[in-house]
């Protein structure tokens, strides 16, 4: 009888998870498998598939599309990463028991529960050369007008700050979550040792919101690289593709252009970058944390 409930108790985990690895495999892993496949093909989409080898990747690496969608990629991951610090500071302020504190909180949440495409064409308006209260202001401070969404030089950061806002407050609602569950013992006796401000900060509360910090990056860098609403909503890849990504050039390779192969290859290559970037910086984590 314990042989049997010993075994009982070896496979219920399995049991129990089985239902969850299943649906993984079927929509998860399998899709990344045919895409990567599909990579290695010539298809319109329609039509017989030709296989092609690696010709997709030579093409896709001898595009100037593809260079001018990467570093547009690796803007949005360096001026993303400024959502879990600005993250944490509205965080650390919204943290108060003072009246009205959860109105203004759920002033800073909203921008986290509006569309995409709803904030894409609101920051559309706000940029708008004519009538845009981002012009009305530059303008009466003694400047031109700037069109930022048709000059090549600025598009892709008015979009990269269009993206930030929401960012922002989910980050924000991450750290809210992680200084609820400090633990009070470790804050009092930090004090009891004369630790305030900065050092309770730094060496007290940061130390416990290391989970927050890990999900916040994580989760900011794969919505740097995967960002697509904006960039369709605001723009669509103009002027003259200077604020293309690789998502929305993925999108625009398969649908508009019938290159379903040469797309899976632009697929393939921002999923084996985004998998690096979140292996490194998981990798350095562990490392800290055992150091």
């Amino acid at each position: 009888m314990q042989k049997m409930h010993s075994k009982q108790q070896k496979w219920m985990p399995m049991l129990f998870l089985a239902p969850a690895v299943i649906m993984f495999s079927v929509y998860v892993i399998l899709p990344i498998v045919q895409s990567i496949l599909l990579s290695l093909y010539e298809w319109d989409g329609l039509g017989e598939k030709t296989f092609i080898g690696l010709d997709n990747y030579i093409e896709l690496f001898a595009d100037e599309q593809f260079w001018v969608a990467l570093k547009n990629n690796i803007y949005w991951m360096v001026f993303y990463m400024l959502a879990p610090p600005l993250g944490l500071a509205i965080a650390l302020f919204l943290n108060q028991k003072v009246m009205g504190i959860r109105l203004v909180k759920s002033m800073f949440f909203f921008p986290f529960v509006i569309s995409q495409v709803v904030i894409g064409l609101v920051f559309s308006w706000f940029y708008d050369p004519t009538y845009g209260l981002f012009n009305i202001v530059w303008t009466g401070m003694g400047f031109e007008p700037v069109a930022i969404l048709s000059d090549e030089n600025w598009v892709t950061f008015g979009i990269i700050a269009a993206g930030l806002w929401p960012q922002i407050a989910y980050c924000m609602i991450l750290y809210l979550t992680g200084l609820n569950n400090l633990s009070p013992d470790q804050i009092e006796a930090a004090r009891l040792d004369g630790a305030h401000g900065w050092k309770m900060l730094w060496h007290v509360i940061l130390p416990q919101l290391r989970p927050a910090t890990f999900i916040a990056i994580v989760v900011t860098v794969i919505g740097a690289l995967r960002s697509f609403d904006l960039v369709a909503t605001m723009t669509g890849g103009g002027p003259f593709g200077s604020s293309n990504v690789l998502a929305y050039f993925m999108y625009e390779q398969s649908i508009f252009n019938y290159r379903a192969g040469y797309g899976a290859a632009i697929a393939t290559v921002l999923f084996l970058i985004m998998d690096i970037y979140i292996a490194y910086f998981l990798w350095r984590m562990l490392k800290s944390e055992k150091a």
